[in-house]
């Protein structure tokens, strides 16, 4: 993060955001899935599962590592791009903290690459991936200020109420 990129938070829709990017909580298959990653895919249309299916046939026909990121058309989202990254199943006897912690900078990384100003992130593997909301908001705020980025303003799109205030005992 540099001196001028805002960290700013919002309770809702991450699929509603005007962006340059929405980062999407993919799985490795990148072909959709539930929560944030279906509902991207269901409202950004069939172009982004266009675009997934062809970085499967050419760059990641195992899948998309955890804690990489890949950009796609956004479709018809409110948005130039969209981010995927994989973010790392939570287990209570393995520290895969750094994964998450890589799940944001990769995204970052490609946020830059693509010349992204304002990118929309959720609350990456904190739904089905079980990870703690309180720990995944300490990575994830952690990770986006020690990352040097180009990015304006990084917006956390929180679902509910708990992880908005989560993420911001983190922010401020």
């Amino acid at each position: 993060m540099t001196a001028t990129t805002r960290i700013t938070l919002v309770q809702g829709d991450i699929t509603r955001q005007s962006v340059d990017a929405v980062v999407n909580a993919a799985n490795s298959s990148l072909l959709g899935g539930g929560g944030v990653d279906g509902a991207i895919h269901r409202r950004g249309g069939p172009e982004i599962l266009a675009e997934c299916r062809a970085l499967r046939a050419s760059r990641y026909g195992r899948g998309l590592p955890t804690g990489q990121a890949v950009a796609t058309t956004a479709g018809d989202l409110d948005a130039r791009w969209v981010i995927h990254t994989v973010g790392p199943v939570f287990d209570p006897h393995e520290d895969r903290s750094e994964l998450l912690a890589s799940c944001h900078r990769e995204s970052l990384r490609v946020a830059d690459e693509l010349g992204a100003r304002t990118v929309a992130f959720p609350a990456v593997s904190t739904g089905v991936y079980g990870w703690p909301v309180d720990d995944a908001a300490r990575i994830a705020v952690a990770s986006v200020r020690a990352t040097a980025t180009a990015v304006e303003e990084v917006r956390f799109v929180l679902f509910d109420a708990r992880a908005f205030r989560a993420f911001a005992e983190q922010v401020h």
